[in-house]
């Protein structure tokens, strides 16, 4: 199993330890280069940079996304570590050089860590023994090696402290990648957007648009319904047809086609703009077979939300 390590900012660190999130963004100010160190549910340790110097913490890898500033603290808000969006912009903008400056849409890099866990300051621990100064992002480290071994396994018994049940959950390396995520770890709502929103290419779903401000994850089997935050329980829609979507004036059938409830016209008089999508293919699809919409699901949304 491969796990990282990453060098963190203590300020980002305290703020959200004392929230106890269910998901986080490690964000990456430069919004240049793509996360591909670990897998999908992959350990991602937090190790405080110096003069503190320790592993205090670990994340879960759900996703690495580069998205524009204003997106990303809609989506995580505090979860970015910082109190207000003023704030959360000058963090960033203190990491950026004048070659790279800062303006209002500017992308940076989220490493979206799901299931945080903050060590207590007693359990905080060095860095493996082959840890170099020189690091500025992290490293990579893997159980096959015995200084990996021996490092997760003084993990590993950290862990079990806070009700980390299983920990050998790692262990799993024949289940394919999209089963990896989770035995006892649970994608939060912020890492559900993400993951739908770039598994269907930024793209609505039944129009098309791409306009990302108005596009929205929406669960197909309500999270209220015991519905999971898995990508093959989303779909991103327009906001409006999100609404539409979650009141049951539109499903979706078991063969990806629009279906917009006779409803709307009886009572709104109106619909005119959604009855164009009826019948149709859907516009937009994820490539990763895993990531389609279940078929199960699109039936119970069918048959317990759709308004006849």
């Amino acid at each position: 199993m491969n796990y990282f390590i990453g060098n963190t900012d203590l300020d980002w660190y305290r703020f959200l330890s004392n929230r106890k999130p269910e998901d986080i963004n490690f964000w990456q100010p430069s919004g240049i280069l793509h996360f591909r160190a670990i897998e999908t549910g992959a350990p991602f340790l937090l190790k405080l940079k110096r003069p503190i110097n320790k592993v205090a913490g670990v994340g879960f890898f759900t996703s690495h996304s580069i998205i524009p500033i204003d997106f990303a603290w809609e989506v995580f808000q505090e979860r970015n570590g910082a109190i207000s969006y003023p704030d959360f912009f000058s963090k960033i903008k203190s990491y950026r050089d004048q070659s790279n400056p800062i303006e209002k849409n500017s992308n940076i890099g989220c490493i979206i860590l799901t299931n945080p866990i903050f060590f207590n300051e007693n359990d905080w621990i060095s860095p493996p023994l082959d840890w170099s100064k020189n690091i500025v992002q992290g490293k990579t480290y893997n159980t096959k090696n015995e200084i990996g071994r021996q490092y997760w396994d003084r993990i590993n018994s950290i862990l079990t402290k806070y009700n980390f049940l299983e920990p050998n959950w790692v262990t799993q390396d024949s289940e394919p990648q999209h089963n990896k995520y989770l035995v006892n770890v649970r994608i939060g709502q912020g890492a559900f957007r993400i993951l739908v929103t770039d598994a269907y290419s930024r793209r609505c779903t039944i129009s098309g648009e791409k306009t990302l401000p108005v596009l929205e994850a929406a669960h197909i089997k309500p999270y209220s319904s015991c519905g999971i935050n898995y990508t093959n329980n989303g779909l991103l829609l327009r906001a409006d047809l999100h609404r539409l979507f979650d009141s049951g004036y539109i499903t979706i059938t078991s063969d990806y086609k629009v279906e917009i409830s006779k409803r709307i016209k009886e009572e709104f008089e109106n619909g005119r703009d959604y009855y164009k999508y009826h019948g149709q293919n859907l516009a937009s699809l994820p490539r990763n077979r895993f990531d389609l919409p279940r078929k199960d699901y699109l039936q119970w949304h069918n048959e317990n939300l759709f308004r006849t």
